[in-house]
């Protein structure tokens, strides 16, 4: 399907301005999940744009400034680990795409969200599986998304240097798994997702070095 002549038809049928919403981070076993909605303007097209999961890293940072140069409108919504412990991680997805929503500088008429409906918000919702291979503003969310949600998580790599997120991303490697292991979670990791939770005591390391 061409993904931008899904968002134009809707926009021929008298929708004024559409967000396409997507997520990065609800699989991972630490960090936040990441939302963003991306309001694109009628005719625009981004040469690559595309699922994010199917886009290189290097190419990913390159879609990310064409976006926010392209676009008429961004919001993004961050849901940090506690949070997600505290709710369950289908709550939160949804929490960081309302967030995402009220930091657009103008409400849309229409939301095309990847998989999901948000009964909290009272706008015109259209689901779809797969979002990112059917519409282009839903694409575009998804490359935001997941290139904040990376560089949040360099970040805490400056701070817990020894799990490796800046590789790994919080998701479940065998690497992480294996530093996991050996220093126990951080105050970033979900302590409600199951391979956190099934951790045996006592850890052999609870240092910031590994010794040799």
């Amino acid at each position: 399907m061409d993904i931008y002549r899904y968002d134009e038809s809707l926009l021929k049928d008298g929708f004024k301005r559409i967000a396409g919403i997507d997520e990065a981070g609800r699989g991972p076993l630490a960090g936040p999940v990441v939302a963003s909605a991306v309001v694109l303007p009628s005719g625009c097209t981004i040469k690559g744009l595309r699922d994010s999961k199917k886009v290189p890293e290097k190419e990913r940072g390159s879609l990310f400034y064409d976006v926010l140069g392209s676009c008429l409108d961004v919001g993004v919504g961050i849901v940090e680990a506690d949070e997600i412990d505290r709710i369950n991680i289908l709550m939160a997805t949804k929490c960081a795409m309302e967030k995402a929503v009220k930091d657009l500088s103008l409400m849309p008429d229409l939301l095309l969200i990847d998989a999901l409906k948000l009964p909290a918000l009272k706008i015109r919702q259209i689901a779809h599986i797969r979002g990112e291979s059917v519409s282009a503003s839903i694409a575009a969310a998804s490359i935001i998304a997941k290139v904040v949600r990376d560089r949040l998580m360099q970040n805490y790599h400056a701070a817990y240097p020894e799990y490796g997120f800046d590789k790994h991303k919080g998701y479940c490697t065998k690497e992480h798994m294996n530093n996991l292991l050996y220093y126990g979670p951080c105050p970033i990791h979900r302590k409600t997702f199951d391979k956190v939770m099934d951790l045996v005591l006592p850890f052999p390391k609870n240092t910031s070095q590994k010794s040799d």
